[in-house]
């Protein structure tokens, strides 16, 4: 059971990279996933999170007011898998980027880091920088 994080890498200003978490072992669809990012000396912050696929309520998603507009969230819940689309990069953007997931959490509790979730991916580093 685990997640796995993939994508990062050495972007310019201005570039875009989309962040990749496949999960194996459970079904993802089940549950609320994000990504959070984390820079030396900072704790660990939400950036992105959507709902599970069984919510009653539809899928909800948030987003961290300094990416709002930037990046997007996406689940392919075939492939097990949800994606973190980021545009307009920025060099505050750089940081390490985990994903992170809780079957009985809501969307809104896990970007907060209200609970603890049950899963975390692995950390993908992306460096935007020219």
């Amino acid at each position: 059971v685990q997640l796995q994080a993939s994508g990062g890498g050495l972007v310019q200003p201005g570039g875009s990279l989309r962040l990749s978490c496949t999960a194996s072992g459970f079904a993802l669809a089940h549950y609320a996933i994000g990504w959070f990012r984390q820079t030396p000396g900072k704790e660990r912050e939400g950036v992105s999170c959507i709902s599970s696929s069984i919510m009653s309520t539809g899928s909800r998603t948030y987003y961290a007011d300094s990416v709002k507009g930037r990046f997007t969230i996406s689940r392919d819940n075939a492939k097990n898998t949800v994606y973190l689309e980021m545009n307009a990069l920025k060099p505050e953007d750089t940081a390490v980027y985990y994903c992170a997931s809780d079957k009985t959490a809501s969307a809104w509790q896990l970007f907060s880091l209200f609970v603890s979730p049950d899963y975390w991916g692995q950390g993908t580093l992306v460096t935007v920088s020219s």
